[in-house]
């Protein structure tokens, strides 16, 4: 259903939603395919942390998963108004020409291959993108990049399925510093990080170690990648707020 209706009100930091009545944009989140149990069942299946669902939701969009699958990804991302690159498990190191670290976990080429296409296809349309974590990681990579694959103990991931807060400081005149300012607290969980930065990407934050929390694509739209988190942050929507609103205007264009 298509409406017309008011200008999406202002970011904040305490449950910030587009309001306009327009048709909300379309936002596909790359998903997880794996074993799970529920009920009597225990077999294969599409997965993907709820909280991205309600980050898009919270944003104004309309979360649409996107597990890996056969087929033209273009296709697909034809009919999106937005991609999300979520986190996951590591990248392939043979994706970036390196050996595997022995703390670096199994491939999932499946995931990998789905995701690449996802994100060539968003690039090649100037689609809004996000990616997040792993989504950062796959951003930097398929543009030539190469990772870290494990940082120094207890510093970004220290006990398992925790989060760790921390403070990074956020380039000047990015798009990102639109977003957040200068700085922002932030929820990251990873154990690899961006090393050499691919083709056309800036960093446009850094952890106080110096890792690189977040790149940007110059003369794209909105294509911005985050080491961290913010899905999992329902008192600060406003990253998620900055890219359907990107979206929006994507919609309405």
């Amino acid at each position: 259903m298509t409406t017309t209706g008011a200008t999406p009100t202002a970011p904040t930091r305490t449950g910030a939603t587009l309001t306009d009545e327009r048709r909300r944009p379309l936002i596909g989140i790359s998903s997880y395919q794996d074993t799970a149990a529920w009920s009597v069942w225990n077999q294969p299946a599409a997965l993907l942390p709820q909280t991205y669902v309600d980050a898009v939701t919270r944003a104004g969009g309309t979360p649409v998963l996107l597990p890996p699958q056969p087929g033209a990804a273009g296709d697909l991302v034809d009919a999106l108004d937005g991609l999300v690159l979520a986190g996951g498990p590591d990248l392939d190191p043979a994706r970036y020409a390196a050996a595997p670290h022995p703390r670096t976990g199994p491939p999932h080429h499946a995931r990998d291959d789905w995701e690449s296409r996802l994100l060539h296809a968003a690039l090649a349309r100037d689609l809004p993108l996000l990616g997040v974590c792993r989504g950062m990681q796959l951003l930097n990579v398929e543009l030539g990049g190469t990772l870290h694959q494990h940082l120094p103990e207890d510093t970004h991931q220290i006990v398992p399925a925790r989060f760790v807060r921390h403070r990074v400081d956020v380039v000047d005149g990015s798009r990102l510093a639109t977003a957040l300012g200068p700085a922002a607290e932030v929820s990251c969980y990873h154990h690899q990080a961006v090393d050499r930065i691919g083709t056309g990407l800036q960093a446009t934050a850094h952890a106080a170690d110096g890792t690189v929390e977040a790149l940007e694509l110059t003369g794209h739209r909105f294509a911005l990648g985050v080491q961290w988190h913010p899905e999992t942050d329902p008192d600060d929507p406003r990253l998620f707020h900055a890219f359907v609103t990107a979206s929006q205007r994507e919609t309405a264009r």
